[in-house]
């Protein structure tokens, strides 16, 4: 009988062992190994939370300016386009919960199939990284590029994740339903391409994981930004000093553009000075609708722009 009994504890701990180091979502410790420089707020998950106010912010500026910021900071691949879209011409942005999928490989789909039944799962592992989405996030995929019978979501889906996330996804996939989507109200997603197909053949390997999107680098919880020329993925750690930095040369730009206009810039078209800077500084003053940043942070890019003159 104290054989038997010592024999179900063993049991006991080893399944509990199993349950609680899943392997297709990554654990809040995984997540906090890879973003570690990360020291705001968290998911309950470990995912960074990007402030509210950034991801608005975020679909204000251009491309290119924040990809400068993030390429002078050592980040290269953070990049990638050649999209199609529910609503091209519509810009969004979120906080990124990540997944990676694979070809089907029969004991491994077996494997997670097991996994995902006690961890209390349903449906196709498709369906269970949206079950994870919050409000703000954007579901990025890392389908392998497989866009027949890579279509990882067709209406039913695209429903679910404008319920969960009133954003979008980014889906190096494919998707069905293209029609019945775009119909879904405050929603948009990129892909590779639109099939007919019904998704086969694919399996969930990784929830929360590192991807990569075409040639760029994801980690859970970066700012993904989304616009009609490509999609941006911005490091969390970086989110807010890349915002106010794009920010702070879009305002330099429509100073400038009304300088030419006007003919006051004469033959030097792009260049700044001192007394530039000074009137630069005036011009905001009397604009104050067009500062999305704080003040403090105007007052701090101005300082270390005129000080690189």
């Amino acid at each position: 009988m104290r054989n038997m009994i010592l024999g179900i504890i063993m049991i006991c701990v080893v399944s509990s062992a199993v349950s609680s180091h899943a392997q297709v979502k990554m654990t809040h410790e995984q997540i906090l190994f890879y973003t570690s420089d990360w020291n705001g707020e968290r998911f309950a998950d470990g995912r960074p939370k990007v402030p509210d106010d950034l991801i608005k912010r975020a679909v204000s500026v251009s491309l290119e300016d924040i990809w400068g910021f993030l390429w002078d900071h050592g980040y290269k691949d953070q990049f990638d386009g050649n999209w199609q879209a529910l609503h091209i011409e519509k810009s969004f942005a979120g906080r990124a919960l990540t997944a990676q999928y694979m070809p089907t490989r029969p004991d491994m789909a077996k494997a997670i199939e097991a996994e995902g039944k006690a961890e209390g799962r349903v449906s196709g592992t498709n369906s269970w990284p949206i079950a994870e989405l919050k409000e703000n996030d954007v579901y990025v995929a890392d389908g392998f590029g497989k866009i027949v019978e890579g279509t990882l979501i067709g209406s039913n889906l695209g429903n679910g994740i404008a319920a969960h996330t009133h954003a979008g996804f980014v889906f190096d996939a494919g998707i069905r339903d293209q029609e019945e989507n775009r119909e879904i109200p405050n929603f948009n997603g990129f892909y590779r391409g639109y099939d007919p197909s019904a998704w086969a053949r694919m399996e969930l390997t990784g929830i929360n994981v590192p991807v990569r999107i075409g040639r760029a680098v994801v980690l859970p919880g970066d700012l993904v930004l989304a616009k009609t020329d490509g999609v941006l993925f911005i490091p969390a750690i970086l989110a807010e000093e890349a915002i106010s930095s794009a920010e702070f040369t879009n305002l330099q730009d429509a100073y400038n553009f009304e300088l030419n206009k006007e003919g006051k810039n004469g033959a030097d078209f792009e260049g700044w000075s001192p007394a530039k800077y000074a009137s630069f500084a005036k011009w905001i003053d009397a604009h104050p609708g067009m500062l999305k940043m704080p003040h403090a942070e105007f007052d701090k890019l101005l300082k270390g722009a005129q000080e690189k003159q």
